[in-house]
């Protein structure tokens, strides 16, 4: 199972969001590079850093914060927040990330994406599901959409998406544990795909639950910060 630890990035700065409101922030780090540098040295071999300005914003902010830990890090990383644009699409890949997480523009403009798979090819890609109850929210979380998560993942599997991560905002950052009956209807309806759970993790046992399940990688954040799980017990 992978392990990926989350940055996400507000006025260049560290932060975690709980239930993505972005009225309820905490602060953890001025410095990104050292939180990155931190998981590297613990044998951490994959990031998820997200724009939450970009999110926010609707166009990529806070590129130079990727650019900066991946020169300095050997982290494979996925970024997303704000990819809008081919042009932000690009300044994405040129700044270093492996992996573009697209998630409302695969909603709002599903045409752009599928022309961006076709491409770039779906590999540079991780597809983000965010949701509220069962449907996918967008645009930073502010907004939720008419389509479920279900019919949201078997539209973009047939377009050869094979990874894919999902949050349940109302989980997220709360430290009370991540759903697992989500997650689990997920994992049956598609064991194939490379399933990424996110949001609520708060323990070792919350990882080793998902992986029982079928999960096929995990994002922690919060968990991290808080001390509730050590980065020596991620590897």
């Amino acid at each position: 199972m992978e392990i990926i630890p989350a940055i996400d990035i507000i006025d260049g700065k560290c932060v975690r969001l709980t239930e993505g409101d972005y009225a309820q922030k905490t602060i953890y780090n001025a410095n990104p590079l050292e939180v990155a540098q931190s998981f590297a040295d613990a044998g951490i071999k994959r990031l998820h850093l997200v724009d939450l300005d970009g999110a926010k914003a609707g166009k990529v902010t806070n590129w130079k914060v990727l650019e900066t830990i991946a020169s300095n890090t050997s982290l494979i990383i996925d970024f997303g927040g704000g990819i809008k644009t081919e042009a932000d699409l690009k300044l994405v890949y040129e700044s270093g990330a492996s992996l573009a997480t697209i998630g409302s523009l695969a909603v709002k403009d599903p045409d752009l994406f599928e022309s961006w798979i076709q491409q770039y090819g779906a590999d540079k890609f991780l597809l983000g599901a965010d949701v509220k109850g069962e449907f996918i929210a967008i645009g930073g979380w502010l907004q939720v959409s008419d389509q479920t998560i279900i019919q949201f993942i078997e539209k973009y599997i047939r377009k050869g998406i094979t990874q894919l991560f999902c949050t349940d905002i109302s989980k997220d950052g709360r430290l009370e544990g991540p759903s697992l009956e989500l997650y689990q209807q997920i994992t049956q309806a598609f064991p194939d795909l490379h399933f990424i759970a996110s949001g609520g993790v708060s323990s070792m046992e919350d990882i080793h639950a998902l992986r029982e399940i079928g999960c096929k990688g995990v994002i922690v954040g919060k968990a991290i910060y808080e001390g509730r799980i050590k980065i020596e017990e991620l590897c």
